[in-house]
């Protein structure tokens, strides 16, 4: 039986956010994000020689299930995780890798191994396995993305306009510029300072046919949210740059 989205929501914010200590949310939701990224991806994809994203052999979200209480669990995270699921799917350069072994940010010693093995304990509840939980045309993982990063958006703050646009007013943006007449495979839709991607999204959500998406971020943090955010979506051929869109744009 499929878990409800209110219940698979609520329950990912409150471990989370009860796991967060003192860390802002700002940085905060990038441990968590990519944590949910290797999950889906994991459980969808892994041991599928026809599938989408490749996860290496050894790189899995059950591998970081098994490195849980390890002394040396945030060095091994990126290492033996995502570098290699990174590299794979040609993501690595194109956006910069969460550091999970930041005592700065994480703690040293115990501390941050007793936080890392909780905050994997989360998405290893049974009730998240996004395998068997996924209905069909059910976009419940990419909705909970979506969800946690309007959470992480209201806790940062003045910042949150830096990486997430609200919903409502990406719905109101789509109407506005008609993308309702968008009836050609041809089209695309760009934005020139496009966050974690969540207006691109909603513009495509609202398109009657496919849309090319483009987008620019100057945030090297956020423009890796907004790929994440892409392929959880299933739009791994958006095409998203970094740089300062004024000084330096990438497409014209």
């Amino acid at each position: 039986m499929a878990i409800k989205k209110s219940e698979l929501y609520s329950s990912l914010w409150a471990s989370c956010d009860e796991l967060r200590g003192g860390m802002d949310a700002s940085q905060y939701k990038d441990y968590v994000l990519t944590m949910l990224f290797v999950k889906y991806v994991s459980d969808k994809y892994a041991g599928d020689p026809m599938s989408l994203i490749e996860v290496p052999k050894g790189s899995s979200f059950d591998d970081m299930v098994a490195l849980k209480g390890q002394p040396d669990i945030g060095d091994r995270i990126n290492k033996e995780i995502l570098r290699p699921l990174f590299q794979a799917n040609g993501l690595e350069g194109s956006m910069e890798l969460v550091d999970f072994n930041d005592d700065d940010k994480l703690g040293s010693g115990k501390e941050k191994v007793d936080t890392l093995s909780k905050l994997i304990a989360v998405f290893e509840n049974p009730g998240l396995d996004f395998k068997n939980n996924r209905a069909e045309d059910d976009d419940i993982l990419g909705d909970a993305y979506e969800f946690l990063m309007r959470h992480f958006a209201t806790e940062s703050g003045k910042s949150k306009g830096q990486f997430y646009t609200p919903a409502e007013v990406s719905r109101i943006l789509a109407k506005v510029i008609n993308v309702d007449s968008a009836d050609k495979p041809s089209y695309t839709a760009y934005d020139p300072t496009c966050g974690s991607g969540s207006l691109l999204l909603k513009v495509a959500e609202e398109a009657p046919k496919g849309l090319t998406l483009y987008g620019q971020e100057k945030d090297i943090s956020t423009k890796g949210l907004a790929i994440m955010n892409m392929w959880l979506h299933g739009f791994p051929e958006a095409l998203i740059s970094g740089g300062n869109t004024i000084s330096s744009p990438k497409f014209k």
